[in-house]
């Protein structure tokens, strides 16, 4: 597991939105920001999950977090400026931003994909973030000491058979995350990396490996400290580079 261990201020007086924030990492990154003092932005598809983890960030007694209904699947570009434009106005400037939210799409040969079901998965997990991150950087660039932290995985740092859509999307993510750090590299307090959890205790992981027994893997809590690092201050200068959470 990844060595650090995050004081208790670390992410004090912070704005941090958190994408897929209504259940498995996101939801576990947004409470653990939350706990560290961050006020939380929670962006998800599902309201009535998004309302349970404020709920029990509200009731654990830290920062007011807000939700944000927002579907990265049927999103329209006027959508993500009303949204750059509310974050703006309610909370003047941006620190974080966590890119949680994905799909896995059909796990099957290449040959079999359908372009249909192709081009979801890259446009929730590519075009969707791509979206986000352009439209929010003029808020990240607002602060002193900004991180845009990308989700990645092992199949997309080494392609794998049967991963399709999936994988390539996360070559696409290594690309976005490298491309947006040397844009920034000494220009403007924002740095921009990427983790990739490994196998973790989530839905999407069950998906993915059904025959697996879950209690193999660690749960989303376990992973958090690197979440915690590249978030927080202790990282500042840290750009580019491709975290193991594990």
């Amino acid at each position: 597991m990844f060595d650090y261990s995050a004081r208790p201020e670390l992410l004090k007086d912070r704005v941090i939105l958190v994408t897929g924030a209504g259940r498995g990492i996101g939801a576990a990154a947004a409470k653990t920001y939350a706990a560290h003092g961050a006020t939380v932005l929670l962006l998800g598809k599902t309201e009535a999950n998004l309302t349970q983890v404020y709920d029990e960030i509200e009731a654990a007694g830290h920062p007011q977090p807000a939700v944000i209904p927002f579907n990265l699947e049927t999103a329209l570009p006027h959508q993500y400026d009303e949204l750059a434009a509310m974050i703006e106005t309610e909370f003047g400037l941006l620190d974080g931003l966590l890119h949680n939210a994905s799909i896995i799409g059909p796990r099957t040969p290449i040959e079999q994909l359908s372009g249909e079901n192709f081009m979801r998965v890259m446009h929730v997990n590519v075009n969707a973030m791509f979206m986000l991150t352009s439209t929010l950087l003029p808020l990240l660039k607002l602060s002193a000491d900004a991180s845009v932290v990308f989700t990645s995985s092992s199949v997309g740092r080494k392609g794998r058979a049967y991963w399709g859509a999936y994988g390539v999307s996360k070559f696409a993510t290594e690309g976005l995350m490298q491309t947006l750090a040397d844009e920034v590299d000494t220009v403007a307090p924002v740095r921009s990396n990427s983790i990739n959890p490994g196998a973790t205790r989530t839905s999407m992981r069950a998906q993915a490996y059904p025959g697996e027994n879950p209690q193999n893997n660690p749960t989303p809590e376990e992973i958090m400290p690197v979440y915690l690092y590249l978030m927080g201050p202790d990282s500042t200068g840290i750009n580019g580079q491709a975290f193991n959470a594990q």
